[in-house]
């Protein structure tokens, strides 16, 4: 059953896609991954939780305050219902994004954030982000996957498929979330503890 789910998440044929793109453009072996479209949580100085840069927007700021006010207050009241009939317990959003201000991190992520179908292309020496559009639609109709950001050699973040981090020498850190478990087993094609990687040929 989630083999099926996700397989109508992902229609076959982007993958492929992403990896003739990056294939052609470094002239190396890549291994492409479906990230997860869940909102990422930020620990950066400067921006918020969500990402959002502090201080921007102050009049609509105010008002969105008001109404997450409104809303933590309600949350909360369901909060304490749910926990005094289980138990209770506290659930903390993993962080996702981790940084210095004005992190390396920061502009690779805003770029990633507004893509629609967001892919991780990784070569020997390059990392790319990429954006399929919808992929929930047959390949064929979808727009070309476009390059959001890369970097090479030096400038590019290290890779960690173990555990799923994205390092930029300022020491800033993506841990990106994999789509599926489909994501996973193809990943385990290519890669084996402790972080050995066998690029596909």
């Amino acid at each position: 059953m989630a083999s099926a789910a996700d397989a109508a998440q992902v229609r076959p044929g982007f993958r492929e896609r992403v990896e003739a793109l990056l294939r052609d453009h470094w002239r190396e072996p890549v291994i492409v991954l479906r990230l997860g479209d869940a909102d990422l949580r930020y620990a950066v100085p400067g921006r918020r939780p969500d990402g959002t840069v502090e201080g921007s927007r102050p009049v609509l700021r105010a008002f969105g305050n008001v109404a997450r006010g409104i809303g933590a207050a309600v949350g909360y009241v369901a909060y304490l219902a749910s926990a005094a009939g289980s138990g209770g317990g506290k659930a903390e959003r993993a962080v996702q994004v981790t940084g210095p201000a004005d992190a390396l991190v920061l502009e690779p992520l805003d770029r990633l954030r507004r893509a629609k179908g967001p892919w991780l292309a990784c070569s020997p020496t390059s990392v790319a982000l990429v954006d399929t559009g919808s992929t929930y639609l047959d390949p064929a109709d979808a727009p070309e996957p476009r390059i959001l950001w890369e970097a090479r050699g030096a400038a590019a973040p290290q890779v960690s498929f173990r555990k799923r981090t994205l390092t930029w020498p300022d020491g800033s850190k993506f841990s990106f979330p994999l789509q599926s478990r489909t994501e996973e087993r193809h990943l385990r094609q290519f890669h084996s503890h402790p972080d050995e990687v066998r690029w596909p040929q």
